[in-house]
């Protein structure tokens, strides 16, 4: 059955190549290598489909397997880079149809609710506003399409989505609308038809009425403090990986899961509060400025602190995050039978600690790219798959065989992570 996959998806791989730019072919060329890979990976699992040249030694069985399967999770990796392109279009495409369709929802609303009342220059300046705001977002969009258009901003270093960075947008997006809308509503007084003479006065008293520092303080603090957070965790972030505390590995692709999430797909209590928070905060802050949107907003302190609070155990969660990687011991794996004896070469030794297996990096072709130091010589942790996953290497222990090339005499064993990040250096003594 896993040839089969792995014969289709070699065909639709042919075909996805042909049109590369088709964003459907690119997802099921993807699927297709993944479900051919989980297929393969199950069946190795199950000890078949190993080459009789290697089946009687079970170190190069081991190795076989280790390389076939590393091979297919570069060709799924393969297949996802070729859909990657298509995919970003596609959230470029989408995140514009759904600025532009906000634009036609307003505007329906205040044909709707102009039917009894009569259309006023208030909808007129925030139909203008809205129309100013779609056109600049689609600029921005179309700046960075090759990135997803409006998710560019919002995506960090290691293409994964930013909590940060997505609060800190939303509240600059209603700061926006919040000063375009009693700006282009004032324009129409600077009309000498309308005002005379006294021009300046006309003006000068709706703008300080519409731009009252008392009623925005609450805003402008809120604004100011999701910025800092924004930027300190990103200083907090670069400060842990310049430190090797904190590991990053990049993501495939940005996902929506990312804003509530950790780095391993496990929901993460810090961002789900922190967006929470900011996101009912804004939204009473946007309905403050439906009500009256002739001025700023005003946001409540007790909502200010409220945040404040949010933000800081945000930033306290950023700091406690990630561990350096570590080794607590090196010992010589046993088999069942084996007698007790000194590490020799050819023997595997069992490598504990913690920290091995970055967050984000337990999929095959991160796992590829883990290294063990030993002395002089670089040996790749092999892949030794069980039914739904991989039983070497995990977080806290790996195994990997001792190489011929090891000298015999006391030897350094550090760990590289696919980080980069290489752990305390373990010294072992290798007898004859």
């Amino acid at each position: 059955m896993s040839t089969v996959a792995v014969q289709e998806a070699r065909q639709y791989g042919e075909h996805a190549t042909a049109c590369a730019g088709c964003a459907h072919c690119g997802r099921t060329g993807h699927r297709r290598a993944v479900a051919a890979f989980l297929a393969r990976r199950d069946e190795l699992a199950a000890g078949h489909g190993v080459p009789a040249a290697v089946a009687h030694s079970p170190v190069a069985a081991r190795q076989w397997v280790s390389d076939e399967l590393a091979q297919s999770a570069r060709a799924v990796t393969a297949h996802g880079r070729e859909a990657g392109p298509a995919r970003l279009d596609l959230i470029r495409r989408g995140t514009l149809r759904t600025v532009w369709g906000a634009v036609l929802t307003l505007l329906l609303a205040q044909a709707l609710t102009a039917v009894e009342a009569g259309w006023t220059g208030a909808r007129t300046a925030g139909l203008c506003t809205a129309l100013a705001l779609a056109a600049l977002l689609s600029a921005a969009a179309h700046t960075h399409r090759a990135r997803g258009g409006l998710l560019a901003p919002l995506t960090g270093e290691d293409n994964r989505l930013s909590t940060t960075r997505t609060v800190a947008a939303s509240w600059l997006l209603l700061l926006s609308f919040s000063l375009l809308f009693p700006a282009v509503r004032l324009l129409p007084l600077r009309s000498p038809a309308e005002t005379g003479t006294g021009t300046g006065a006309a003006v000068t008293a709706p703008a300080a009425t519409a731009f009252d520092l008392a009623r925005a303080a609450g805003l402008l603090t809120a604004l100011a403090l999701v910025a800092a957070v924004t930027v300190t965790a990103r200083l907090v972030v670069t400060a842990g990986i310049a430190a090797g505390r904190l590991q990053k590995v990049r993501a495939d692709r940005p996902r929506a899961a990312d804003l509530l999430c950790d780095d391993s797909g496990r929901a993460c209590l810090a961002d789900v509060q922190y967006l929470l928070v900011s996101g009912a905060v804004l939204v009473l802050a946007a309905a403050g400025l439906a009500h009256d949107p002739g001025r700023l907003p005003g946001v409540p302190w007790s909502l200010v602190l409220l945040l404040g609070v949010s933000a800081a155990w945000h930033l306290a969660a950023k700091c406690a995050e990630g561990v350096r990687p570590t080794i607590h011991s090196v010992v010589r794996s046993r088999e069942a039978g084996d007698l007790d004896a000194p590490i020799r070469t050819g023997d595997d030794i069992e490598i504990r600690g913690r920290g091995f297996v970055p967050p984000g990096a337990g999929a095959p072709v991160p796992l590829t790219r883990l290294v063990v130091r030993i002395g002089p010589v670089h040996a790749h942790v092999p892949l030794v798959p069980v039914p739904g996953g991989f039983a070497n290497p995990t977080d806290t222990a790996l195994t990997v065989p001792l190489p011929a090339d090891v000298e015999p005499g006391r030897v350094e064993v550090s760990v590289v992570t696919a980080a980069g990040v290489e752990t305390n250096r373990v010294t072992i003594d290798v007898v004859d």
